[in-house]
């Protein structure tokens, strides 16, 4: 279970790089009115990816530790909750491909910025 955490852990910094490097590139997008291309895509899929993986490694951690012994504390359920809604508003950005690219572009900023603000309290949480 000491390797769960560990990943679990460790995860959470590539995941902050990428939702900032993806921040940086769609503000940069949305600001000089580029068209949504197959790099910006990758970009919205690794990073639901990479917090899905997140969150799968998190539930494991929660519930394996939770009924060998280690119980179900209020700080981890409060993390468990706050991370889960990071991870559902993090892969909205997926799901806007019926708007304009500059709307795409805008509201994934705001989509991704309230999820890394969210994956902060939850840390914060614990």
């Amino acid at each position: 279970m000491e390797l769960i955490h560990t990943l679990h852990s460790a995860l959470r910094w590539p995941i902050v790089v990428l939702a900032a490097l993806t921040i940086f590139k769609f503000a940069v997008n949305w600001a000089t009115r580029s068209s949504f291309k197959g790099m910006d895509r990758g970009l919205v899929s690794a990073l639901s990816g990479i917090v899905d993986l997140q969150v799968l490694l998190g539930l494991v951690y929660f519930f394996w530790g939770g009924f060998s012994g280690d119980g179900f504390p209020g700080s981890r359920i409060l993390h468990m909750v706050v991370m889960i809604v990071a991870a559902a508003l993090a892969h909205v950005p997926a799901r806007l491909k019926a708007l304009g690219d500059r709307q795409r572009f805008g509201y994934s900023v705001v989509c991704i910025l309230g999820a890394l603000a969210l994956i902060f309290a939850g840390i914060a949480a614990l």
